[in-house]
């Protein structure tokens, strides 16, 4: 992969990540939202978070075992948009369903545990996205830099089971999202210990 050709893919997915959005802006528009459109908006972009979540803390493992080192440079995307649409899932609940009461909003973080859970989930993420700048690399030194960035799984864990607490009846979803993030976090472990097995030397062109 040249650079042109890394340019390229990080503009698909760039792309790719921003139709989500479009198609929730369209059915807005259109009154499409369902019955309740509040929950629908709340849910897909609580669920889109989880999803770019998992991809992002997949792009390592999957540029170890695959031997492609160029994956590395989608990962920092793919982590901006799970802010991204952590954020809007956030706006969604500030905005729609509690009219920026900060008092209001403060008493359910503090009573209601899937509520405290998801704000946790967005703070973590919060550093996250303000150091994801080459600028903010450089300042606080790569080895610090990724020893910060681990707490990902932190705000994926909290952002599942804060999912889980919330849909109570049909649990599928934040299962299969805990499931994802479990063989993840095995990786990584197994990386750190049993590099030989998880490893893959990068094939040079000759």
């Amino acid at each position: 992969m040249n650079k042109q050709d890394i340019q390229f893919a990080k503009l698909v997915v760039m792309t790719n990540s921003f139709v989500p959005l479009a198609l929730l802006l369209w059915d807005w528009s259109r009154g499409q939202l369902g019955a309740n459109p509040l929950e629908y908006l709340t849910h897909t972009t609580g669920t889109l978070t989880l999803i770019f979540l998992c991809v992002s803390l997949a792009v390592t493992p999957l540029r170890k075992v695959l031997a492609q080192p160029w994956l590395g440079q989608l990962r920092r995307m793919c982590g901006l948009f799970a802010f991204f649409y952590g954020s809007v899932h956030l706006l969604t609940y500030v905005w729609f369903d509690k009219s920026f009461a900060l008092g209001v909003i403060l008493k359910d973080v503090a009573q209601r545990r899937f509520i405290t859970l998801g704000m946790l989930s967005w703070l973590v993420m919060l550093p996250l996205a303000l150091t994801s700048t080459n600028a903010m690399i450089k300042k606080i030194g790569g080895q610090r830099w990724n020893r910060l960035h681990k707490l990902a799984y932190v705000a994926a864990i909290a952002g599942v089971i804060h999912y889980y607490l919330l849909v109570k009846a049909d649990i599928t979803k934040p299962v299969a999202f805990g499931i994802v993030i479990a063989v993840l976090l095995a990786y990584r472990v197994a990386n750190k210990y049993l590099p030989q097995w998880t490893q893959r030397k990068p094939v040079r062109a000759t």
